[in-house]
Order: C-alpha cells, then sequence, then structure tokens
C-alpha cells in the first residue's frame, strides 16, 4: 500500500469490481521454511470473504489453516515519463492500481471447493463465444480424483487496503496529458481509471 493519502480509495463497490474483473491474485503467508506466494484465481463472496484454491502439493497449502494470510489483486498498471509533463525537470514514475486484503483463513470442505470451481468456471466461461464448459460434462470418477489435487480456502477479510495511484498528485492539466498519452500508447486501461477516478 503506498504510504502516500493521495492514492487511497474507499469504494468498495470499485475493489470488488477489481477483483472480479481481474480474479486472480497472489496469496502470501509465512511458513515454517520462509514466506510464501501462490498464484491463484480469486472470487469474492461479496460480504467480506475470499475464496480461492491452491494444488494439494503447494507449498502454502498445508500450512494456512488458520493462518493470517495477504492477497495481493494487481490491475492495471503502466510507466510515466516526465516528458508528459508541464514542466519536464521531475522524476519517472508508475501509475498502477493494487489491492491488498488481509484475513484469517480456513479450509473448506468438499462442497464448498465445488460451489467456487462452478462459480469461477461459469464466471470465465460467460466471457469466451460459443458454448460454455461446465462440470458436468466430466465423469464423475475423473472429476472426484481432480477434486482430490486441490485445496479450497475462505479468507476472512479484515483488513482492505488499495492503491489506487493515478497521478493525483499533479495537476489537472498533467493528469490530463499523462492520461491521453498512456491511452494512445497502449494501455487504454489505466487511462481510464485515471479520467475516471483521479480527483
Amino acid at each position: 500500500m503506498h504510504p502516500n493519502p493521495a492514492f487511497r480509495n474507499d469504494e468498495r463497490a470499485l475493489h470488488e469490481m477489481l477483483i472480479e474483473q481481474v480474479g486472480f491474485g497472489m496469496v502470501f503467508a509465512p511458513t515454517p521454511d520462509g514466506p510464501r506466494v501462490a498464484h491463484t484465481p480469486v472470487q469474492s463472496t461479496g460480504d467480506g470473504a475470499l475464496h480461492f484454491h491452491l494444488a494439494r502439493g503447494n507449498a502454502l497449502t498445508r500450512h494456512l489453516e488458520g493462518a493470517t494470510a495477504l492477497v495481493v489483486i494487481n490491475g492495471p498498471d503502466a510507466y510515466v515519463t516526465p516528458r508528459w509533463y508541464e514542466d519536464s525537470e521531475q522524476v519517472p514514475t508508475w501509475n498502477y492500481v493494487t489491492l491488498e486484503l488481509e484475513g484469517r483463513v480456513r479450509r473448506m470442505d468438499q462442497d464448498g471447493l465445488l460451489g467456487l470451481l462452478d462459480t469461477l468456471s461459469a464466471r470465465q466461461e460467460a466471457r469466451i463465444p460459443g458454448d460454455p464448459w461446465t462440470m458436468d460434462k466430466l465423469p464423475a470418477e475423473k472429476l472426484r480424483k481432480l477434486l482430490s489435487a486441490i485445496v479450497g480456502f475462505e479468507m476472512e477479510v479484515l483488513a482492505w487496503r488499495p492503491t489506487f495511484k493515478l497521478s493525483q498528485n499533479k495537476s489537472e492539466k498533467d493528469r490530463a496529458a499523462v492520461a491521453q498519452a498512456l491511452e494512445a500508447g497502449g494501455a487504454p486501461a489505466i487511462a481510464a481509471l485515471m479520467k475516471g477516478l483521479a480527483q
């Protein structure tokens, strides 16, 4: 989380939208072998919890039950050159959006895991043209075997720490110039956020 309060954003609906749109994050936690990270699809329950799953053999899996973990979800980002500012005697920077979620983790039962996978696959399949894939296309024994290779988790989110660094510490003219340059340079997502959110 960036220390500058100008880059805070308390709009919970926006945080939920980021989780929904990105759908993927990193889970960090300490283990007896040192800190570890796992990369996984994530899903918000909409009521303060986050669901994810890991391979049974992942270095974090056996250490997460009851632990406090940190999940990081990264949104769009882009390099910003001083050449885009009215006064170019400044240093380069990076605009970015990220959300840190901290909380206690519990292991899901098989029904919870199956529900998570159903929801995740339905959400992603809806974004792809054509007939969606569903889990009922797998034979029951094959599905049972595949499910045994992963573990589902729920994190009760106790802290939401967003950073929306979108040139809010620059003049309105500079912000507009940066957004325009980023859009023209192939970074439309961060440019749209700058236009819509930066005050």
